[in-house]
C-alpha cells in the first residue's frame, strides 16, 4: 500500500509563492496519476492539478499560469510550485495517487493560508 505524506504548506501574503512536496513510500512510477486537490473551509474538495503517467498535465483554470505541478522520480516526489497566491488559495491541499487498480491514495494535508 503507497502512503504519501505532503509538506511545504504556510502562511504566506498575497503575490507570494510555495511550493509544496509529496513524498511516496513507493515509486510513483507504478501510480496511473498523481494529482493535487484542496479544500477551502465550508467548500467541497476540489481537484486543482493532475499529472498522468506520459507526461501530460492539467489544471483548474483559476490556477493556470500559476500553478506548475512537477514529479522528481528519483525523489518519489510530487511537486506544486505556487506563484502569485491569491486569497483565495486559502485551503488545506492534499496529495492524490491513482493506483493501477484504480484505488484512490491520499495524504494527510498540508495547510496553506494566503494572508497579509
Amino acid at each position: 500500500q503507497v502512503q504519501l505524506v505532503e509538506s511545504g504548506g504556510g502562511l504566506v501574503q498575497p503575490g507570494g509563492s510555495l511550493r509544496l512536496s509529496c513524498e511516496s513510500s513507493r515509486d510513483i512510477r507504478e501510480l496511473l496519476a498523481l494529482g493535487w486537490y484542496r479544500q477551502a473551509p465550508g467548500k467541497q474538495r476540489e481537484r486543482v492539478a493532475t499529472a498522468f503517467r506520459g507526461g501530460v498535465k492539467s489544471y483548474v483554470d483559476s490556477v493556470e499560469g500559476r500553478f506548475a505541478i512537477s514529479a522528481e522520480y528519483s525523489e518519489n516526489t510530487l511537486y506544486l510550485q505556487m506563484n502569485n497566491l491569491k486569497d483565495e488559495d486559502t485551503a488545506v491541499y492534499y496529495c492524490n495517487g491513482r493506483t493501477a487498480s484504480g484505488l484512490d491514495v491520499w495524504g494527510q494535508g498540508t495547510l496553506v493560508t494566503v494572508s497579509s
